[in-house]
């Protein structure tokens, strides 16, 4: 079976002729869609493990428990043997190298981030604020990154919006208004967020993406596992984590240009949850950011039941397309027919619509870009059987994998490092400590970042590192600014300080330097 993905392409299925996507052109993107129990789950599977063999890794959340099976050989079950002859081929069974993963560390390594990594756009949207709540979270955001507070958990996050409530009047005049009933409203909602497991996810270590982008010694791609059966129990949490890791790879990998194959490949099932009540800001940056992954070699793949439920700007991105059956027994579902047609090339041997209601379990109609980069006439096809497990893996078969995991350890224990909670509780005890200004007084921004940084290494090297304190987060950037600025010039100091430095902080060098592609463009 691995014998039929060559010369640079996976092989999916076949009807009239083999269906193959091209590894040069599957950054451009893709959607599989198809009503429950049609296959979609098999087609995401045969495609993980295509990239896999190519050395391409892959990133999927599994809804079911489903994909975990892709770590163990398949079976020659009858029904599988005799389509892989039908198809022209031998059927052989095979494993392929996985990562598990999981928000909660129950099914897998536990996945985190900083509040101050997410950023109030995707926060506004997890916890569901409207505009004038999103206004004051900006405000909290802005003074956290002026006074060096880093805001790490959500027990900072807390502790700013006291602070900003308790010194509103007097941050009034720079910042603007802060309303008592806004504060209030964001606390509530921090209370549902950590009553829904928020609380684990947000923290340190916090992830670092190139754990996603492994090969293993043959060479293979990891498929990275998300453990989402829970997850799913707070669907925008669920999407908001996507959404944020997506912004995370857009923001840290480089251009890279048009590749043989991928660096990582994305899944996005469920993606309804990503677009459902989602407002136009934050539509116009996921359409942004697929637009242009593209060029940092990352392909993104939506997984969902009907085409209707990607928007349009998104869905004119996706270049390769799997559609398994729809049922037409409403007229919503038949507009999402005649619209799943007319988004393929048309095939005058097809009559694209009608055979959509018809696909059987397991076909697909499908149209992958062709080599100059036109999508090919829609075909109708059988989808190849796996070679891995269909189906899930016991759970001592996933604790096994995991307690083997190159990467078990690394993000198991929680670190609580010194941020915004313990410096504003300093502060309370010691006006004079260090981390900021006194309670109540706002850093005045003059001279920008360069600014920002001079005023920094008088405390840097005076009293107190004389009196053995720990250095303040604000202290460390200016300590790395200034070892790299003695050697490089001003626009390689980004990429000096590294995420090494910048997931721990809430400086306002860092924060401008390091912030998120989704969160941080709209703040600017």
């Amino acid at each position: 079976m691995a014998g039929l993905d060559t010369d640079g392409t996976i092989f999916v299925g076949k009807g009239i002729k083999a269906e193959s996507l091209t590894l040069a052109l599957a950054n451009r993107h893709g959607l599989v869609t198809g009503a429950t129990g049609t296959g979609k789950t098999v087609t995401l599977q045969v495609l993980a493990e295509g990239f896999s063999r190519a050395g391409v890794p892959v990133f999927a959340a599994d809804i079911k428990g489903d994909l975990s099976g892709i770590s163990m050989p398949g079976e020659a079950k009858e029904a599988f043997v005799k389509r892989a002859k039908e198809m022209g081929f031998d059927y052989e069974v095979d494993d392929f190298p996985a990562a598990f993963f999981d928000v909660f560390g129950e099914q897998g390594h536990p996945v985190r981030a900083t509040v101050a990594e997410m950023g109030p756009l995707l926060l506004t949207r997890l916890m569901d604020l409207n505009d004038t709540q999103e206004g004051v979270l900006n405000i909290v955001f802005r003074v956290a990154d002026d006074q060096g507070l880093a805001l790490l958990d959500l027990k900072d996050l807390r502790a700013m919006l006291v602070f900003v409530a308790e010194n509103a009047t007097t941050l009034k005049t720079q910042y603007g208004n802060v309303s008592a009933a806004s504060v209030g409203a964001i606390q509530r909602q921090l209370l549902v967020l950590e009553n829904q497991g928020a609380k684990e996810f947000f923290g340190e270590p916090a992830f670092n993406i190139k754990d996603l982008m492994r090969t293993d010694r043959d060479g293979r791609g990891f498929v990275n596992i998300l453990a989402a059966d829970k997850l799913m129990a707070n669907p925008r949490l669920y999407a908001t984590f996507l959404l944020w890791l997506l912004s995370e790879l857009f923001e840290e990998l480089p251009e890279a240009g048009d590749l043989d194959k991928p660096k990582l490949v994305f899944f996005f099932d469920e993606a309804h949850l990503l677009f459902t009540d989602a407002p136009k800001a934050l539509l116009d940056k996921i359409e942004q950011v697929v637009r242009l992954i593209r060029s940092k070699g990352v392909g993104v793949y939506f997984v969902t039941q009907n085409p209707l439920d990607v928007p349009d700007k998104v869905l004119a991105q996706l270049g390769n397309r799997v559609q398994h059956a729809l049922r037409a027994f409403t007229p919503r579902d038949q507009k999402a027919v005649r619209a799943a047609a007319e988004t393929f090339r048309a095939n005058p041997k097809l009559d694209t619509a009608t055979v959509i209601t018809e696909l059987g379990k397991g076909e697909a109609l499908v149209s992958f870009l062709e080599g100059n980069g036109t999508p090919s006439m829609v075909e109708r096809c059988m989808i190849r059987p796996p070679s891995a497990r269909l189906g899930t893996v016991t759970p001592e078969e996933r604790q096994a994998l995991i307690a083997k995991s190159t990467l078990r350890g690394k993000y198991e224990e929680t670190l609580d490092p010194e941020s915004a909670f313990e410096m504003l509780q300093k502060r309370v005890q010691d006006p004079a400590a260090p981390g900021g200004t006194a309670q109540g007084a706002p850093v005045e921004n003059s001279g920008g970042i360069l600014g920002n940084i001079g005023g920094m290494l008088g405390g840097l090297f005076g009293t107190n590192r004389a009196r053995g304190q720990r250095l303040s987060t604000t202290q460390v950037i200016a300590r790395e600014v200034t070892r790299s600025v003695t050697n490089k010039v001003a626009g390689q100091i980004a990429a000096d300080l590294g995420k090494s430095v910048a997931g721990s902080i809430g400086g306002s060098v860092g924060r401008a330097l390091i912030r998120g592609a989704l969160g941080g463009i709209l703040r600017r």
